[in-house]
């Protein structure tokens, strides 16, 4: 993306050059109209380069170029039972950090305003027109801020459900222990004492993969912490995948604790609008944003182009918060119940009706057949609060 060295007077600044930063950046360089100019603002504390992500989609977006691996199966173990489920309609993508900052580059470099500019906020004051003030004096006024720095709990407006708490490690191994053409995205076979927990296998080929150990911690419990993860995948690589810690070298490693929060935060404040995580994009139920938020992403650059303003974005039905915040209680609360759900969730041929469902694009009856097969007591206690 080039540089943007000149004054911001109107227009869009959109401060953090993250995921959705450069989500939206791409979006509204992909319209036909703009109110002004597009400035985004970022310290370069971090690099996005290194950062990835997975998702799910039975559509074309915007970005697919960035996207570096598909997949039309996923494995699942639960309940004692290893099932392969196809994805219908849908595919499971993957996402480089690197590959998604070039794709947008390519994308926004096509038009003449929008840009880069290095800078860390110091504030943003609201108003009848927002200032956002840098640490060296400079300040910008735009018409529209949207705000995408970062998924803390505080600036979301709201208290968290649950912790999303992972750790992984990319693995070399000596002998060919993956499936390419197969991620496992929950695998239960590792302690269940302290927190709902399973492991993700996200294979490069076969000697190669990102293992990851992830526990839904409750809202007022500390985090699971490096050494309780790592001891957690060793016992994993050793007793489910038969790898011995002298058979496969960690080439590098990512963490993150990540605020899950089925009620949906205050996105605006006047003319400030909150974004990614912080604007509620992390799926409570799942913690997957990447689609939410290229969804998201293209709602706020159409409403852009058409009524010169970015509220006219459809929300989810309610229904989907309260089964969020259902099933978080109930797994904070007895963490058993995420693999005795799972079990029957994932009982089938096909994960299409699920993603539907995660995706909030089901009908009742849809949803009628899933919750049918899940422990009903445990989770209708939740709902209700009890």
């Amino acid at each position: 993306m080039r540089a943007w060295s000149g004054p911001v007077d109107g227009g869009i600044a959109v401060l953090g050059a993250g995921l959705s930063g450069l989500s939206l950046a791409a979006h509204l360089a992909a319209v036909p109209a703009r109110p002004g100019p597009v400035v985004l603002v970022d310290d370069g504390a971090r690099d996005i380069r290194d950062a990835g992500w997975a998702f799910w989609s039975r559509r074309s977006g915007l970005l697919d170029a960035a996207v570096s691996a598909r997949f039309a199966r996923i494995r699942v173990h639960a309940g004692g039972r290893a099932r392969t489920l196809g994805l219908g309609r849908y595919r499971y993508g993957v996402v480089r950090g690197a590959d998604l900052a070039s794709v947008v580059g390519e994308v926004t470099d096509r038009v003449d305003d929008i840009g880069l500019r290095t800078g860390r906020v110091a504030q943003v004051h609201d108003g009848a027109r927002p200032r956002v003030a840098l640490s060296d004096g400079t300040e910008l006024h735009p018409e529209w801020v949207f705000d995408g720095r970062g998924p803390d709990a505080d600036d979301r407006g709201t208290s968290p459900d649950a912790w999303l708490d992972f750790r992984g490690w990319r693995i070399r191994t000596e002998a060919p222990l993956f499936d390419p053409d197969v991620p496992t995205l929950f695998d239960f076979r590792t302690d269940q004492r302290r927190a709902a927990s399973f492991v993700y296998v996200l294979p490069t080929d076969t000697r190669h993969a990102l293992v990851e150990h992830t526990s839904f911690a409750h809202p007022d419990g500390g985090p699971v912490g490096t050494a309780a993860h790592d001891e957690a995948l060793r016992e994993y690589l050793a007793a489910v995948l038969g790898a011995d810690e002298d058979t496969y070298i960690v080439e590098a490693d990512e963490s993150a604790r990540l605020p899950l929060a089925s009620r949906p935060p205050a996105r605006r404040s006047g003319n400030i609008v909150r974004i990614g995580a912080a604007g509620g994009m992390l799926k409570g139920s799942s913690g997957y944003a990447y689609q939410r938020i290229q969804c998201d992403s293209a709602a706020i650059a159409q409403s852009l182009a058409r009524h010169g303003h970015p509220f006219d974005v459809r929300p989810a039905p309610s229904r989907f918060a309260r089964y969020d915040q259902g099933l978080l209680r109930a797994v904070v609360e007895r963490p058993a119940v995420l693999e005795r759900a799972f079990a029957g969730l994932f009982d089938r041929s096909s994960a299409e009706p699920i993603l539907r469902f995660l995706d909030e694009e089901s009908t009742w009856r849809d949803e009628a057949a899933l919750f049918a097969s899940l422990p009903a007591a445990p989770l209708l206690r939740a709902m209700a609060g009890r």
